[in-house]
């Protein structure tokens, strides 16, 4: 977020996370493993951080990254 608004105190607020994880069509923990980048964001802006929120399995993602996360947020101006 830092590379592309300049200064993360002009975080208005976490719109929305989607998390995708890539894995096997059994596993159904996706939500789990994105409470990670959920738990980062509460805790960096706090009642500014909570957010709407997804969590995708996938079969894979690009250059086979693990997981990838999408993050919408509100800026000032």
């Amino acid at each position: 977020m830092k590379s592309v608004i300049g200064d993360l105190d002009r975080v208005e607020r976490v719109v929305k996370v989607v998390g995708f994880v890539a894995s096997d069509p059994a596993f159904t923990g996706q939500p789990g493993v994105i409470n990670g980048a959920s738990n980062l964001l509460g805790e960096a802006f706090g009642e500014a951080g909570v957010h709407a929120r997804s969590a995708v399995g996938v079969a894979v993602l690009p250059l086979d990254t693990p997981v990838e996360v999408e993050i919408t947020v509100a800026v000032r101006d």
